[in-house]
C-alpha cells in the first residue's frame, strides 16, 4: 500500500542514508543486504519529527559518511558511545534513533548466530566523552565524534509564544496547527538550511 501520510514536503528532501547489512543478507530479508533510510522512516518509527529526531538523523549520516568515505556503512558493526546517561534529557531518544539506523543496542538486540551478526552491546551511555556522540567502526577501530547543538538554530518569537498555550492546554484549533506548522520549520531550518552549518552539525 503506497504511503499516504501527509507529513512535511521538506522531509523528502533531506538525505537518504544507504547501509548495508549482513544479517539481513544472510536471512534473505534484502537480496543484495543494501538498506535505505530516510528522515520520514525515522519519524515513523519516532512517531515524531522534532530538534532531537533531527538532530540524531544528522548526527548518523554525518558519522557514517566521515567513516565510510568509500563504502556503505555496516550495520552491527559500529559502536556508539554517548556522554549522558541513557534517563538524561534526550539521549535515550538519540539513541533509538541511532539504533534504528547502525542497528547497534545496548543489551536487547541480536544475540548472534554461532557468534556471527551480534548487535547487543554496541550502545554505551556514561561515556567518557565530550561530544554528543563517538560512533566507531568495529573492523577499524576508525572513531569520529559528532557535536550538534540545536541552539544555533532556535525557535522564533511566535513558537515560544504558541509553545506556552499549547503546554498548557489554551490553545484553539487554528493555534495548534500555527505551532506545528512553526515546530516543522525549525526542523527544516536544522535539516536543510544549516545542513552543513558546523556551528551545528559538527563531526570530528
Amino acid at each position: 500500500m503506497k504511503d499516504m501520510s501527509a507529513f512535511p514536503k521538506f522531509f523528502d528532501e533531506v538525505p537518504s542514508i544507504t547501509t548495508f547489512d549482513p544479517l539481513a543478507l544472510t536471512l534473505g530479508t534484502v537480496s543484495d543486504g543494501i538498506i535505505v533510510f530516510n528522515y520520514r522512516q525515522i519519524v515513523k518509527a519516532a512517531g515524531h519529527s522534532c530538534p532531537t529526531v533531527a538532530g540524531a538523523y544528522i548526527m548518523t549520516l554525518k558519522a557514517l559518511d566521515a567513516l565510510y568515505p568509500d563504502s556503505n556503512p555496516i550495520r552491527g558493526e559500529i559502536k556508539v558511545e554517548f556522554k549522558e546517561d541513557e534517563k538524561e534529557g534526550v539521549a535515550g531518544v538519540i539513541g533509538n534513533v541511532i539504533s534504528n539506523i547502525t542497528a547497534a543496542t545496548q543489551k536487547s538486540g541480536f544475540k548472534g548466530l554461532n557468534g556471527r551478526f551480534a548487535r547487543h552491546s554496541l550502545m554505551f551511555f556514561n561515556a567518557p566523552i565530550q561530544s554528543s556522540a563517538r560512533f566507531t567502526r568495529l573492523d577499524t577501530q576508525k572513531s569520529v565524534d559528532v557535536f550538534y547543538n540545536p541552539n544555533v538554530v532556535p525557535p522564533s518569537k511566535a513558537l515560544q509564544e504558541l509553545m506556552l498555550l499549547v503546554v498548557n492546554q489554551k490553545a484553539n484549533e487554528a493555534q495548534i496547527k500555527e505551532f506545528g506548522t512553526l515546530w516543522q520549520e525549525r526542523v527544516k531550518r536544522i535539516l536543510i538550511d544549516n545542513f552543513n552549518n558546523e556551528a551545528l552539525i559538527k563531526v570530528r
